[in-house]
């Protein structure tokens, strides 16, 4: 507990810690609430009770009994609120939603150019609405809607400084939820990935850093302690924290130079990671089908053979670079992070050669959740603020 601390914030903090503890839990009891977290049986008594007034937990039952008096079961209630994510892109609008459990209860993915337009704006709400009504998602149970976009991202303005994939500069949360009834949030699409790895992949408790390779190369690092500062984390989870940077710009990885006077890159500088290991340069040689260009490379193409070749050593390169300056495992997401499994053991042999440590590739791997991640993630990023609420 930090000093100066007050009567009030150690009960805030006190009720937060009972919910999820219990939240984490299928069922628990007061006696074993008071014994994990070291907190008095009256304190859980009147906490518990706070919660059950508030509809966030419930008896469910009692527990087995160890001899004595049978304890009463507690549970949280998962579906006291909904959140609905959404993925915009170049050319599609994912969505996803969620309850408190977490879990993505449902997924789809809609073409829809981008447009800078009013229309647009109309077009996406609507598609939202009709998203919410196909799944049947009780409105007044919604605590908002997070909305993933691929470019930099101010949390604090909730504005879109800068977007090179949607050619767009500075636009602010008010415009792309001028048609949209819920609260909203705008995240940054590698940060959302980010945040569905952490959340929902079974990650052991340590730092990870998330490479996005889209059709921009972005990324995000979670320490797996809060970094203690007023402006530079974007809290994910209970146990974890995004750095976000001075300028929330982290996680450009996109453009550190890997090959020195290489390829120009959209930035202007020459030889970035993004204009080797861009998804596009792949998809471009099959009309902008990525799946296409992995069935072919594995029919037996050899000239997509030797391409993929490079481009899994340029991203060694990279690999090694995040490791040397984080020290913590690497995970491959984005659009090719969904089709790298099967080619692991080549970039692991890869990354092997350059360890100066352990001349180990393990601490790479790719990404467990492959189905509208940052969609996912920016419905997660409304249900973890809803929770630290409570």
């Amino acid at each position: 507990m930090r000093r100066g601390t007050n009567s009030l914030e150690v009960k805030k903090i006190n009720r937060n810690r009972v919910f999820r503890y219990v939240h984490s839990q299928s069922e628990t009891s007061m006696p074993d609430i008071s014994a994990a977290l070291d907190i008095s049986g009256p304190t859980v008594l009147t906490i518990v009770k706070e919660l059950k007034n508030a509809g966030v937990v419930a008896e469910v039952g009692e527990l087995k009994s160890t001899g004595g008096r049978k304890a009463k079961a507690i549970a949280s209630v998962k579906d006291i609120r909904y959140a609905v994510g959404m993925d915009i892109t170049e050319n599609h609008v994912g969505f996803v939603y969620t309850d408190l459990d977490r879990r993505a209860l449902e997924h789809e993915r809609i073409r829809k150019p981008f447009r800078y337009e009013e229309l647009y704006f109309q077009e996406i709400a609507q598609l939202l609405k009709e998203f919410i009504a196909r799944n049947r998602i009780p409105e007044e149970k919604i605590e908002g809607v997070g909305i993933a976009l691929p470019g930099i991202v101010d949390r604090q303005k909730n504005l879109l400084t800068d977007s090179h994939v949607l050619g767009i500069k500075d636009v602010p949360m008010e415009r792309w939820a001028a048609h949209i009834p819920y609260s909203c949030e705008l995240l940054n699409d590698a940060n959302a990935a980010a945040i569905t790895e952490d959340v929902c992949c079974e990650r052991p408790e340590s730092n990870m850093v998330y490479l996005s390779l889209s059709n921009s190369v972005g990324g995000a690092v979670i320490f797996a302690d809060e970094i203690k500062s007023n402006e530079g984390t974007l809290v994910s989870t209970e146990n974890a924290s995004m750095y976000m940077g001075n300028n929330w710009r982290s996680g450009e990885f996109g453009h550190m130079v890997i090959h020195p006077e290489g390829k120009s890159c959209y930035c202007g500088k020459k030889g970035c990671l993004d204009a080797y290991c861009s998804a596009l340069n792949l998809a471009k040689l099959e009309n902008g089908n990525l799946r296409a260009f992995f069935e072919k490379m594995e029919s037996g193409r050899q000239d997509y053979q030797k391409l993929w070749e490079e481009y899994l050593k340029d991203l060694s390169i990279a690999v090694d670079n995040l490791r040397m300056c984080f020290d913590c495992e690497v995970v491959i997401g984005g659009y090719v992070g969904n089709h790298i499994e099967p080619y692991m053991g080549r970039l692991k042999a890869l990354v092997a050669e350059k360890d100066i440590f352990g001349r180990s590739g393990e601490y790479v791997r790719g990404c467990t959740c492959r189905e509208e991640a940052s969609a996912y993630g920016a419905a997660l990023y409304q249900i973890e603020k809803y929770i630290s609420k409570i």
